[in-house]
């Protein structure tokens, strides 16, 4: 399930997007426009900056920007640096110990199918595509 952190870091970057703007939104926009609390999006840009998908600045005109174009971004690249991964069960999850049952494991194959289904829908949708969907 996507928490509420990965929802709005989805929100954040959208928002970013449509300003289609180069200089840098102060928070306080942002969290305006989305009704979200500036408190817990302060939280949520660190995670978006220290992943390189925002810039960050401080002080007068400070605020954040998309550190690439917005077609460049994948949904799933903005889950995975809020959310973690994003694998549907612990025995797929990166880094996982090799399970002691995966040779008999009988639900392993469609764990793996619906694991592979999620991650190529969120990496083939585009951060644009959400603007666009938001815009009609």
């Amino acid at each position: 399930m996507i928490s509420t952190k990965g929802r709005y870091a989805l929100r954040v970057m959208i928002d970013l997007a449509g300003q289609n703007t180069q200089s840098y939104t102060p928070l306080k926009d942002i969290a305006e426009r989305q009704q979200i609390s500036k408190k817990y999006l302060e939280i949520i840009v660190k995670e978006l900056v220290t992943a390189k998908l925002l810039e960050g600045v401080s002080g007068k005109n400070g605020g954040y920007k998309l550190s690439k174009p917005a077609e460049d971004y994948s949904v799933g690249e903005i889950l995975e640096a809020t959310e973690g991964d994003l694998s549907v069960v612990a025995c797929l999850s990166c880094g996982a110990e090799v399970c002691p049952r995966a040779e008999e494991c009988e639900t392993l194959p469609m764990w793996s199918e619906y694991n592979k289904m999620v991650h190529d829908f969120f990496y083939s949708k585009k951060l644009t595509d959400l603007v666009k969907n938001g815009q009609r």
